[in-house]
C-alpha cells in the first residue's frame, strides 16, 4: 500500500571517532526513504534549496522512491546540520544548525500523494506535522517522530498531534521527558493515554520496546554489531524499515507491528556501519533477510 514520508533533507557534516564526513547527504526523509524502499514504494515529500548538490534521481536509482513531492526552491538554501559523536557514540553534540529552507513556507503536497494510506511524519515542528497530516485523506496508519525541544517548547501542539496519529516512535530519553516518568514501561503507557494506540521506544544499543493500547508488549534487543561508524539516521532508518514493512503487508495488527520492529532493528544495524547512506546502499534485500533470521535465532529460547 502507498507509503508517504514528510521530513527534512539535509547536507550534513559528521564527526565520529572513525572519521569525518563533510557535505554528505542526510535528513530524516532521506534515510527513511532509503530504508523503506527495501520493502515498499515510497513517496518522498520534502524541500531543498537550489544550492543542494545532490541529484536525487541518482541517489535513489534502482529504488522505488517517487520524487514528485520534492521541491527545489530557487534562491533558498538547504537545511544544514553539523554534529560530533563522542566516546561510544551514545552522546552527540550539535556543532552547527542552519534551518534555511525549513524556516520558510512548507511545500504544497501533490494531489497524487493525498490518498497515501501509510504516513510517517518525521521529526519537525508538531504544528507543521499536523498541517501535513490534514492534507492526507483518511490514512490507514499514521506514525510520527518528535524530539526534546518540541516536547519542551511546543507541548500543546504535540499533544494535539498525539490525538491524531496511530503511532509515536521516540527514543528513551524523549519518552521519559514526555511522560514525566523514569520507568520506560510506565512512560510508554502514559504516552498511550495521550492518544496513539502504539508507542515504539528506541533504546539505541539496548534495543526497543513496542507497546499498544490493548496491552500488547514486545521487547527486542538491538542486533549485535561489532562496529559503529556513524549513528546518524539510525532512528529514521528504523522507522523507514518498520513503516515499509507495514505498507508492504497492508496491515498494522500487533503481530505485523512486531515483525516490523524486527526489520527496523535489522536495517538500522546496517545504517550505522558507514557514513551517510553508504551503510544502506551497500546492501541487498537478501542480507536484510539473513540478519533478520539471525536475530530471530539469537532471541529465541
Amino acid at each position: 500500500m502507498s507509503l508517504l514520508v514528510t521530513g527534512s533533507i539535509a547536507i550534513d557534516n559528521v564527526k565520529t571517532p572513525y572519521g569525518v564526513s563533510e557535505n554528505c547527504l542526510g535528513g530524516s526523509a532521506v534515510y527513511f526513504s532509503m530504508a523503506a524502499s527495501f520493502f515498499s514504494p515510497v513517496r518522498l515529500f520534502g524541500i531543498i534549496g537550489s544550492d543542494c548538490p545532490f541529484d536525487f534521481g541518482e541517489v535513489f536509482a534502482g529504488r522505488d522512491v517517487e520524487l514528485t513531492g520534492l521541491e527545489i526552491r530557487e534562491g533558498s538554501k538547504t537545511f544544514r546540520w553539523a554534529g560530533t559523536y563522542h566516546g561510544d557514540m551514545n552522546e552527540r553534540t550539535t556543532d552547527k544548525l542552519e534551518l534555511n529552507v525549513l524556516e520558510e513556507e512548507p511545500p504544497s503536497m501533490p494531489d497524487a500523494y493525498k490518498d497515501s494510506k501509510f504516513i510517517f511524519l518525521a521529526n519537525t515542528l508538531p504544528a507543521l506535522q499536523l498541517q501535513l497530516l490534514e492534507q492526507v485523506d483518511k490514512p490507514t496508519f499514521a506514525a510520527a517522530d518528535t524530539m526534546d525541544c518540541w516536547i519542551d517548547g511546543h507541548i500543546d501542539d504535540l499533544q494535539r498531534l498525539l490525538k491524531r496519529i496511530d503511532c509515536l516512535i521516540i527514543n528513551d530519553d524523549e519518552a521519559r521527558m514526555l511522560a514525566g516518568e523514569n520507568n520506560l514501561i510506565c512512560a510508554a503507557q502514559k504516552v498511550l493515554n495521550m492518544g496513539p494506540r502504539v508507542v515504539v521506544v528506541k533504546k539505541g544499543e539496548s534495543g526497543s520496546i513496542l507497546c499498544e493500547t490493548g496491552g500488547g508488549r514486545f521487547v527486542l534487543p538491538a542486533y549485535p554489531v561489532t562496529e559503529v561508524k556513524d549513528p546518524t539516521g539510525a532512528g529514521d532508518s528504523f522507522a523507514g524499515a518498520m513503516m515499509g514493512y507495514l505498507a508492504k503487508v497492508g496491515s498494522c495488527d500487533f503481530e505485523s507491528l512486531k515483525t516490523a520492529v524486527v526489520y527496523g532493528t535489522v536495517v538500522a544495524s546496517f545504517a550505522i556501519a558507514d557514513f551517510s547512506l553508504r551503510g544502506l546502499t551497500a546492501i541487498e534485500k537478501g542480507e536484510i533477510e539473513n540478519r533478520f533470521e539471525a536475530l530471530r535465532k539469537l532471541t529465541s529460547f
